[in-house]
């Protein structure tokens, strides 16, 4: 399949964006009109509840209108920890991303939320340009998410039969195409995209174009991450880099190969989730995609190649380089 090709199957790039809703849930009367004026102030619709127990009535009832959760841990009754919980037992409510607050930062705390599977933290009181860094982080895959539910539906049985295509990148919007293109040709899709979108979006920032872990993070404070992006790769030295990506599905399952321009990275430091990072608002994809997304994942020595595989076969977990 050709890069025209890609193009011209993908129609909902443009779609009308609404404003996000958010469903806010805190025991805390002050912290709950503290942290609703402060999404309020970025834009945001905010529904507040006390309790856990609320949240997932509100949640049952409206999971396709709720863009993500921002939850308080401890809390009387159904605590954050058990909510996700139940969350995660529900495929109606399994894929809004959760942002726990925590009164502390005590690392073993905060793997037991990253256990549970809750990837972004935020230490109570939270700083609103974080408190918006990480919001707008989960609602990223959110969006990714509801726009491949459109395109599965017109698109989803024709590219499940595709055995192969190569297709190049080197712009964000076509990394967000991409993502969803091929994740429509996995037998879970919705599990995939997530994952292709986090190595093809490092392959193009970091590969490609070299930017640090400590300079995405001035970017997204700044919320100027990808306005920069895109003008790194428009720059003349940067216009011929280009990420390579190559889909094949063979008798053993399906495999994605993203090779980027660059000179390569220390994707070790990134293979786990590090509670230190569970308050940043980025650096932790890496390591989402390999325990959630797929059933294996390797880097080539240099780290500026990734494979990906889902078996046709239920296989055992790994968690290790193949």
């Amino acid at each position: 399949m050709t890069q025209n090709a890609l193009q011209n199957w993908i129609s909902t790039s443009n779609m009308p964006v609404r404003a996000p809703t958010l469903l806010l849930v805190d025991d805390d009367r002050v912290m709950r009109v503290m942290l609703r004026e402060a999404l309020q102030h970025h834009g945001y619709n905010v529904h507040i509840v006390s309790s856990g127990e609320e949240a997932l009535k509100i949640l049952i009832e409206n999971s396709a209108r709720i863009d993500a959760l921002v939850l308080d841990r401890e809390m009387p009754g159904m605590n954050g920890l058990e909510l996700v919980a139940k969350m995660k037992a529900d495929p109606q409510l399994a894929g809004i991303p959760t942002i726990m607050l925590t009164g502390t930062g005590d690392p073993a705390k905060i793997q037991e939320g990253i256990d549970a599977g809750v990837y972004y933290y935020l230490v109570k009181p939270a700083d609103n340009t974080l408190l918006r860094s990480v919001i707008e982080s989960a609602l990223r895959e959110r969006r990714q998410k509801m726009a491949l539910v459109s395109e599965l539906n017109r698109h989803g049985a024709a590219l499940k039969a595709m055995k192969t295509c190569q297709i190049g990148v080197s712009r964000l919007t076509e990394a967000e195409d991409t993502a969803r293109f091929l994740a429509s040709c996995f037998p879970d899709a919705e599990r995939v995209v997530a994952g292709l979108m986090e190595l093809l979006t490092n392959a193009i920032e970091h590969g490609n174009l070299g930017v640090s872990y400590e300079e995405k993070h001035r970017l997204l404070t700044e919320d100027i991450w990808r306005q920069e992006i895109d003008r790194l790769a428009a720059l003349p030295e940067n216009a011929s880099k280009v990420v390579d990506v190559i889909y094949q599905h063979n008798p053993e399952g399906f495999f994605v190969q993203i090779t980027d321009a660059g000179k390569g990275f220390d994707w070790k430091r990134y293979w786990h989730i590090n509670p230190a990072r569970a308050s940043a608002s980025h650096g932790r994809g890496i390591a989402r995609a390999r325990l959630m997304a797929f059933d294996r994942m390797s880097y080539n020595e240099k780290g500026n190649a990734v494979t990906v595989m889902v078996s046709d076969q239920p296989i055992q977990m790994q968690g290790y380089v193949w």
